[in-house]
């Protein structure tokens, strides 16, 4: 990942504005994690990081939009995302020996110094901004389960299967009427 870490130590007060729209902050991440999803306008993360007493204030905003597939049929779906966020970081307490602070902060310390990995928070906001069913439409059909059309495209000719496919283990059983317990 390329190595975006902001020292901390000399921010102002009021904090500081940044924009990251590194290509190579997707793209690694993309690659390493066998992701399908391509980046179709470049992805921007403007981010303010205000030092408060406990730690940083990092709000940010990313935009950009990517394909991705869809979860029905495996046709390109863009996807324009559009995501606020907002994340308290701890800083390292260097009494415990610790170069990181416990839990899901971004910071790390270097000889004392406390810096933010941005490229690690705008992949883990990337992340959370895709949508969790992406669908070409709300109404897309998919594929055929037999022989794998696409059913937005082409009518098939395979049988339809009625109800619920959970309960197809269920479709073969026969149940007795009339039982009786002989048992006295």
């Amino acid at each position: 990942m390329p190595n975006h870490r902001l020292p901390l130590n000399n921010l102002p007060a009021e904090g500081r504005e940044l924009v990251l729209d590194d290509a190579a902050i997707w793209a690694e991440n993309l690659g390493q994690f066998h992701m399908d999803c391509r980046v179709r306008t470049p992805l921007s993360v403007r981010l303010h990081i205000m030092p408060l007493e406990e730690g940083y204030l990092v709000r940010g905003h990313l935009s950009g939009s990517v394909t991705l597939p869809c979860n029905r049929c495996a046709e390109d779906v863009t996807v324009e995302l559009d995501a606020p966020f907002e994340e308290f970081e701890d800083v390292p307490d260097p009494a415990d020996g610790q170069d990181t602070a416990p839990g899901d902060s971004h910071i790390v310390l270097d000889k004392g110094v406390p810096l933010l990995d941005m490229a690690a928070l705008c992949w883990e906001e990337f992340v959370l901004a895709l949508p969790m069913n992406p669908l070409c439409s709300p109404d897309c059909r998919g594929l055929c389960p037999q022989c794998g059309a696409n059913r937005n495209r082409e009518q098939c000719t395979c049988e339809q299967e009625g109800g619920d496919p959970r309960l197809a283990v269920l479709r073969g059983l026969t149940v007795k009427k009339g039982w009786t317990n002989t048992e006295k």
